[in-house]
């Protein structure tokens, strides 16, 4: 692969840390300055791909089903016409129906996400935005409330904890509660290490497949994940956060990528085709 012209790129891009490994080993890692494995970054909208990922650790453990109304949990949404149609898979494929908004630092709180009207019908439009997760989140909040635990703590004991990834830190909100679709901050090894878990559920299939499965209103998005960012069908998928945060799965080449850095132009396209070339 062309790992020195993905690197070139990189540089040219404010590179923080860019670190690839290739059947589970690092085949080449490379730093900006003041950068290394183990300093925390903020991932950014990357953190949406935990949630995809924990809906379907929840599905097997028998939680919930994708295809379940939203209303099953948020009970105060039976009498709305037009919420009550929506699932939970739309709310990871970002077709719930909600308008523009929810990111950075306007994220909403949970009751706040939950009250807010929908611009369109479910599973009609695919509309990027924070909205769908925290409204994910409270579902998955009051399914696990006979355990006392939150989402993140699922996360953590479900996924994070047995494939040996810290989060370094998460920020909070005015009301104390972590965010689902911002504010996770970690190293570029966990973030290659999380990288890694997901090539192998990839290569697994089963229920992970539906994380990689896009939807009607947007063939390119899956459960908290993008899909096929250079078109070519091979089943490449990644995480995307602002400023050129990403996670590149390459189950073809069994390579996993994992790049921080600090650049509005960044295009996850032009550095795969470099890498690949």
């Amino acid at each position: 692969m062309g790992y020195n012209d993905a690197l070139a790129y990189a540089q040219r891009h404010d590179l923080a840390a860019l670190v690839i490994s290739v059947d589970d080993t690092v085949a080449f890692e490379s730093y900006g300055d003041d950068w290394n494995g183990e300093k925390p970054h903020a991932l950014y909208s990357g953190t949406k791909s935990f949630w995809g990922v924990t809906a379907i650790a929840a599905v097997e453990d028998g939680l919930l089903a994708l295809d379940e109304p939203v209303a099953d949990s948020i009970t105060e949404w039976r009498s709305d016409s037009q919420k009550a149609l929506m699932t939970i898979r739309q709310l990871l494929n970002l077709t719930s129906g909600y308008g523009f908004g929810g990111l950075g630092a306007s994220v909403p709180v949970a009751d706040k996400a939950i009250a807010t009207p929908l611009k369109n019908d479910p599973g009609s439009t695919f509309t990027y935005g924070g909205i769908p997760m925290q409204v994910f989140g409270e579902v998955l909040r009051r399914k696990l409330a006979p355990s006392k635990r939150e989402p993140h703590d699922y996360l953590r004991e479900r996924i994070l904890d047995p494939i040996g990834v810290t989060i370094a830190s998460w920020r909070k909100l005015h009301d104390e509660t972590q965010p689902l679709p911002t504010g996770a901050f970690l190293s570029v090894h966990a973030w290659l290490r999380y990288g890694q878990y997901l090539l192998q559920r990839a290569k697994s299939g089963g229920s992970f497949n539906e994380c990689t499965h896009g939807s009607q209103a947007n063939p390119r998005y899956g459960l908290g994940l993008w899909l096929d960012p250079l078109a070519s069908g091979d089943g490449t998928f990644y995480a995307s956060g602002s400023a050129g945060q990403a996670l590149y799965i390459i189950p073809t080449r069994n390579t996993v990528v994992a790049h921080f850095g600090n650049s509005s132009s960044w295009k996850h396209d032009a550095f795969l085709k470099r890498l690949i070339a």
